[in-house]
């Protein structure tokens, strides 16, 4: 028996609404999260066509190996930055005239490997044994609309297609469960001189890594309470008079405790590394994740939570990145510097209509809303209200000045800050530090392990 797809039903008709317009083909990503029992789609997006195929893909002879699956991995890797903990990319889907309705399985096949590959190589965290490792391929013919749903293992190269069963549901999502919670950050990076090689995206990437074993670590509270991780999230939560658990309130607070000292169990010797400068984070962060509404697990909530946090750290770096080597900033020039200081994007929602679900995008101070809302469509193909953008973290433009006052706005706690307190973005300092930095991890001890909060 195959998996099973629960499809929200604007799902079909957005798939039914697209036009070929005379093309041979269009391929797209299929959204949404995995469970033990079956699988939850509630977004689908059509891969935005290059100029130059426009044109090629109208001949009557296009067949599917014209099909650039370098732009359609690179297009899922910015949509996978645009979903919150809990969501992924699911699949990919494919519709074609019914000449081509015999071509599409080995074409789907590489897409969809391709694209989890892509997708998986950027992530600070790994999927665990137990969960779910098949991935779904959808093929629609436009003349007949017949619908042929199958799914592969991603963790084996050479595994065959296997049927699934696709529903549609109306409402899939409008009564899911959000968890938010706000992280501080204050990640230190010591660039060792020994990886002078290296790009410093690359040493970055490596310093968040071990970053985040703090965070796959860490203790996590919900609504102020630690609870098993088999338990039921609703578990306490009050029943309606048929019984069903009230959805009154979709959302759970997160507060993250991770370890600030070692048990005697856990002994390691000091290290030494002779290095180059450093690369400091330090800010908050907005992390929101959404988990389906029937009988969740606390160990997926918190999967989700985890993963948030993981992927918009990340993420905010990469972007950084890339803008620097859009404004044709090289690395050299911003090493050589003694400080060099960085805000780093901060996060906006936008909510999905329908459901409780809310899509995310990064923004730097000089981008319009206006921008923000063209990216959704171009993206995720979906139009977006400007007023339904929600700015989650308030820019401290304090952040750009020299580094005493950059301190000072991150870490003030004078009665003239405004209350509530205005949440900064995440601050990126670049340091030139030639020397030793030596970093010692000493056992303690103790019989307790101490904790401290992470969040507020």
């Amino acid at each position: 028996m195959g998996r099973t797809y629960i499809v929200e039903e604007t799902v079909g008709q957005y798939l039914s609404n697209i036009n070929l317009q005379g093309k041979a083909f269009v391929s797209g990503l299929l959204i949404g999260q995995c469970s033990s029992q079956k699988d939850y789609v509630i977004l689908a997006t059509r891969t935005p066509p290059k100029e130059e195929q426009s044109e090629n893909l109208k001949h009557p002879k296009a067949k599917l190996d014209n099909l650039d699956e370098e732009w359609a991995t690179e297009h899922a890797c910015q949509v996978s930055r645009m979903l919150p903990g809990g969501l992924l990319v699911l699949g990919v889907f494919i519709i074609t005239t019914l000449e081509l309705a015999n071509d599409f399985q080995n074409a789907l096949r590489r897409l969809m490997f391709a694209v989890e590959k892509s997708i998986n190589r950027k992530r600070l965290w790994n999927f665990t044994e137990e969960e779910v490792s098949e991935r779904v391929t959808l093929h629609i013919c436009a003349s007949t609309k017949k619908i042929f749903c199958r799914t592969y293992d991603i963790h084996d190269p050479k595994s065959s297609a296997r049927p699934a069963d696709w529903k549609y549901q109306s409402g899939l999502s409008s009564s899911w469960l959000s968890l938010e919670c706000t992280v501080h950050i204050n990640i230190h990076i010591p660039l060792s001189a020994t990886s002078v090689s290296y790009t410093l995206e690359k040493n970055t990437k490596n310093g968040l890594t071990r970053w985040a074993k703090e965070i796959e670590n860490g203790v996590y509270l919900i609504n102020g309470q630690v609870k098993d991780e088999d338990c039921d999230l609703l578990e306490g939560q009050k029943k309606s008079s048929r019984g069903n658990t009230q959805a009154a309130s979709h959302s759970f607070d997160v507060r993250v405790l991770t370890q600030l000292l070692l048990n005697s169990d856990h002994r390691s010797t000091a290290t030494v590394q002779i290095c180059s400068g450093s690369v400091n984070l330090k800010g908050a962060v907005k992390c929101r994740a959404y988990i389906h509404s029937s009988k969740p697990k606390v160990k997926d909530a918190v999967q989700a939570v985890k993963r948030d946090i993981l992927n918009t750290v990340a993420d905010r770096c990469e972007i950084l990145f890339e803008d620097l080597l859009l404004n044709e900033i090289p690395e050299k020039k911003v090493m050589n510097s003694e400080k060099e200081f960085h805000v780093l994007p901060y996060r906006v929602f936008v909510p999905l209509p329908g459901s409780t679900v809310m899509l995310c995008d990064y923004k730097f101070d000089d981008e319009s809303a206006e921008e923000i809302r063209d990216h959704f469509m171009e993206m995720l193909d979906h139009t977006i209200q400007i007023e339904d953008l929600e700015i989650a973290e308030e820019t401290n433009t304090a952040c750009m000045s020299s580094s005493m006052n950059s301190q000072a706005s991150l870490d003030n706690t004078d009665d003239e800050q405004p209350k509530p307190p205005i949440k900064t973005t995440m601050l990126l300092k670049i340091q030139q530090n030639i020397g030793v930095i030596a970093a010692f991890t000493v056992a303690v001890l103790a019989a307790g392990i101490s904790f401290h909060y992470f969040s507020d």
